[in-house]
């Protein structure tokens, strides 16, 4: 019973603080505002979250299941390697690009502090993406070998993950782009 009251507390804090990041940013963001919101007290989200920087990881972590779902859907849609790949990187960039949360938290005052989850702290992300689109892969083409699958899928996942925080070129040449980089991994002699 205690483990659900927490999870449920877990889910509304997460909710509310969504709400409150998008609406305020990072900077602008604080613990306290959010503990009024859900009648609790700063040490029982710091409890939850050890502090701002934990919280945004959570929430981080918690869209990237999202686009998880997105992707595989994206992936679900294609009989062929290479337009599954085009697909899901696709689908990737677009959910990014139009995801109110991640904008607030990769842009403007404050965003220093939370680019590292998706750049030099984003072990969790790549580790969680590259193994759902390895499984997936595995299961729709289960000749190709395991080992050049989970690389494959972290190698988009990385080049994804780069083209989110700093695009250089439209979504539909990146999508292609990757698409070609790891078909070619997977299908060399």
């Amino acid at each position: 019973m205690a483990q659900r009251a927490r999870a449920l507390l877990r889910d509304e804090a997460l909710d509310a603080a969504e709400e409150l990041l998008v609406d305020r940013g990072f900077r602008g963001f604080h613990m306290r505002d959010l503990a009024v919101r859900l009648g609790v007290s700063r040490q029982t989200l710091y409890n939850e979250f050890a502090g701002k920087q934990g919280l945004a990881s959570a929430l981080v972590l918690r869209s990237t299941r999202r686009f998880l779902d997105e992707i595989e859907q994206a992936l679900a849609g294609e009989d062929d390697l290479h337009p599954a790949w085009v697909a899901a990187v696709r689908t990737a960039i677009d959910a990014a690009s139009g995801d109110a949360l991640l904008k607030a938290l990769l842009t403007g005052d404050g965003s220093d502090g939370v680019l590292p989850l998706l750049t030099t702290e984003s072990e969790p992300v790549v580790q969680a993406a590259s193994d759902r689109a390895a499984g997936y892969l595995l299961s729709r083409w289960p000749d190709l070998d395991g080992d050049e699958v989970a690389a494959a899928a972290e190698i988009a996942t990385r080049l994804t993950i780069s083209h989110i925080v700093l695009p250089l070129h439209p979504a539909e040449v990146v999508a292609e782009q990757i698409a070609t980089v790891v078909e070619r991994f997977l299908t060399r002699p």
